[in-house]
Order: structure tokens, then sequence, then C-alpha cells
């Protein structure tokens, strides 16, 4: 089984820097390694976690607009093993990067509309867009006392229909299958064929539905296909490294409903590597 991984935060240096001020000191009250300063350092550990886990490709996320040079600089150093995604706040940060592969709008966090006009000059700009909806929760935040003043006004993927059908040349991911909003993410991707689900984190929405995480699989499978879903962890921090039991609970949902092992594989890799090849060297 190849494994691609769409969804792991590069948390660097200088996102600790945007985020807290003090790397050393954020590491030392969350219990994690602190990030080397070179962001190519950090990919080194990563590409070394992620061989030892049988990992191939991997989405980096930069989780914070500004700090887009440290996902483009771990892509650059192995471009065959990394995607660069990046943060982008479209009413008050920083323009989208030319240089990322997708960037990342999180319309909650930063209260603003999907379908608005500060979102849309954001979307133009780029050829794949991850918009997280649903539940939005930053532990990281949560564990460093910092204010998360989000607005789930702006969380209903159903946002996001009129956007997926005005530019259908573009692919659309929603993370975590819509993050509590599963029927309405189900709806929308029935509606555009550009929407994609990424299969990532623990799930821990599913405490407000009756489901387990094997039947979100079937429901998603059953509206979507499996080549519209995106195998994640939502992994982050060091020394925990790559989520395994991530994986290991998808893989035992998905062979608990017998999908086949070609559909498996979609999931776990090829659907990646479709939207995103791999460059020529």
């Amino acid at each position: 089984m190849r494994i691609s991984d769409v969804h792991i935060h590069f948390l660097s240096d200088r996102f600790f820097q945007l985020l807290a001020g003090d790397a050393a000191a954020a590491c030392e009250t969350l219990n994690w390694d602190p990030p080397p300063a070179d962001p190519v350092e950090l990919a080194n550990r990563w590409v070394e976690n992620l061989n030892q886990n049988g990992v191939d490709r991997a989405v980096l996320i930069a989780s914070l607009p500004g700090d887009v040079s440290s996902v483009v600089a771990a892509r650059a150093a192995y471009p065959d093993r990394f995607l660069a995604f990046a943060m982008v706040n479209p009413v008050g940060g920083p323009p989208p990067s030319p240089d990322v592969d997708a960037i990342c709008l999180f319309p909650a966090m930063h209260r603003f509309s999907i379908a608005g006009e500060e979102a849309a000059r954001a979307i133009e700009s780029a050829s794949t867009v991850f918009v997280h909806c649903g539940v939005l929760t930053v532990g990281v935040r949560k564990k460093l006392k910092l204010p998360s003043l989000f607005d789930m006004r702006y969380s209903n993927p159903l946002d996001l229909h009129s956007v997926a059908l005005k530019y259908p040349e573009k692919r659309f991911i929603l993370p975590h299958f819509g993050a509590g909003l599963l029927r309405e993410a189900l709806m929308l991707c029935d509606l555009c064929s550009n929407v994609y689900l990424d299969t990532s984190s623990s799930n821990s929405w599913i405490k407000y539905e009756n489901l387990t995480l094997a039947e979100v699989f079937q429901r998603a499978l059953d509206v979507v296909g499996p080549g519209r879903l995106l195998f994640g962890t939502d992994s982050s921090f060091f020394p925990r490294g790559w989520n395994r039991p991530v994986f290991e609970a998808q893989r035992a949902a998905l062979e608990s409903l017998n999908v086949p092992a070609s559909d498996q594989q979609k999931i776990f890799a090829e659907n990646l590597d479709s939207l995103f090849p791999l460059r020529s060297n």
C-alpha cells in the first residue's frame, strides 16, 4: 500500500515566532520538541520519520499566514516528497504566494464568507483551494492560552457551492469529512465534481453524530466514490511525528467495509498523486 498524506502541519520556527513570539518557550509549555531555525532541517526530520512509516509523499501546510517560506524551502529540498500548502487570510494577511501548490482558507478563523469578494480574490490566485469548514479547534492555541475568536457562521460547506460552480477548473479540498457537517459536505460533493474530501484527523466530530468511522467512510463512498477521497492524518509535531494510529484506524475501517484494494490505493495515494503529479527533475 503506497501512502501519500494530504494533511501535515509544518510547525516551523517561524510558525512559533508568529504565534507566540518564542519557539523554545512555547514548545517547553507544550512539551514538544522545538523546531530547528532552518526549515530544511525540520524537513529532514520529517523525511526520516515518513521513511520509517512508509509514507511516500506529504502535503506540508504553513499553518499561519506569513510562514510561506518555510514550506516552500522544505518542498525545494525534497520536491519528490513534499507539496507546499499555505494558510491565507484574505481579510488582512499577506497576499497569496504564487510559489505554493495550494492555498488554505479558514473562514471561521478569519471571519469571512467563502462566497465573498475577499475570498474570491484569493481563490482566483490558486488552482487548488483547501477550505476548512465545520468545527474548528486549534489545540496549540488552547494549550498556550491564546484567544481563538472563531465564528462558525462561516463554517458551512454549502457556502462553497456557488464558488465551486463559478470556478469549475479549480479543485477544492474539505478536510476532516467536513468536520462535523458531513451531510452538507456530501451534498456539496454530490453537486460539484471539483470538490474533494480529506479524511484526516481523529475525526472527533463523530461524537456529534450516531456514526462510526466505518459508517462515515461508507456514506462518503456511496456519495463521492473512492476517486475524490484524500487520505490525511493531521500530523503536526515532534516527538510524536507522523500519526500512524490515524492511518491504522482508517485502514481498518475500509477493510471492515471490504473496500477493494484498488479503491483503497486511490484513497491512500493515487488521488493525491493525480491532483499533483510528481515534477520531472
